[in-house]
């Protein structure tokens, strides 16, 4: 077994330890307990490479990253769909070292006919979001531009969101399912909320990515997320950790499940790397 299979052994070379943000290194509400806070410094200063992995977007992640007080390594924002290095040199402290988009106008129009009530969210990279309509606020990260239905379809894409806040998550994956998405990738979340990617991409095919430029080998690798769209990154790693209050189609998939967010159940799991 590898160091990155076995809790409490020290590994043999710097582990890839990639880490959800919502859920997982910080609770619903934004907040980050001062143990997440002290184990992830821990980790970074043991030599690991920390990757956050989420499906904010840049523009929503950065402040979590300072918050984290990160200052090198990478991230993947979108749901994998987009991939940033942290550089302090440059105006914003990142470069974007790639990007994957699609044309959003065949599933939005497709979607629409199905679930014609939904928001609608296009990502408009390190700037925020082109909307149909306002989001609840604190839900998207970054400026709220509201356009028309053109605009909204025009371009390349490398995310799209629909939000029903008025149904339930669960109502919401039926009209979902009834919908019968092809030729993308996307995950429903906790709530009423659909994000779509393009087809192949996830947190997994862009973690892929970092892996082979950092040179870490594929043993080597930790990830740890609580919803459905970490599914593919946990099933990327070696060691797949999924969070407490994770649905059971996520736990079924990780290698162990740690506690819930709200009982700070990565702090046992980054501990376990030093």
């Amino acid at each position: 077994m590898t160091a990155a299979t076995t809790p409490g052994a020290a590994p043999r070379t710097p582990l890839l330890v990639a880490l959800d943000l919502d859920g997982t290194t910080i609770d619903h509400s934004g907040a980050l307990s001062p143990a997440v806070g002290e184990a992830v410094t821990a980790v970074v200063a043991a030599g690991h490479h920390l990757v956050i992995s989420t499906g904010r977007s840049i523009v929503a992640t950065m402040p979590i990253v300072r918050l984290l007080g990160l200052q090198r390594g990478y991230a993947v924002c979108s749901n994998g769909a987009v991939t940033m290095a942290l550089d302090e040199g440059q105006p914003r402290g990142y470069r974007v070292v790639d990007t994957v988009t699609f044309d959003p106008r065949p599933v939005l129009t497709m979607l629409r006919e199905q679930i014609p009530d939904a928001l609608v969210a296009v990502e408009d990279l390190g700037v925020g979001f082109k909307v149909s309509a306002p989001f609840p606020d604190g839900e998207l990260g970054g400026e709220q531009v509201v356009v028309d239905w053109e605009e909204l379809v025009a371009h390349p894409a490398t995310r799209v969101t629909l939000r029903r806040p008025d149904a339930s998550s669960e109502e919401f994956m039926e009209q979902v399912e009834r919908a019968g998405l092809h030729e993308v990738s996307y995950a429903v979340g906790w709530t009423a909320w659909l994000d779509i990617n393009p087809e192949g991409v996830s947190k997994g095919s862009a973690l892929e990515l970092v892996r082979r430029s950092l040179h870490v080998e594929p043993g080597d690798t930790v990830a740890v997320g609580d919803q459905r769209n970490d599914i593919e990154m946990l099933t990327w790693a070696a060691r797949g950790v999924a969070m407490g209050q994770a649905p059971d189609e996520v736990k079924a998939v990780a290698d162990e499940v740690t506690g819930t967010v709200d009982e700070d159940g990565l702090v046992p799991v980054l501990r376990s790397l030093l």
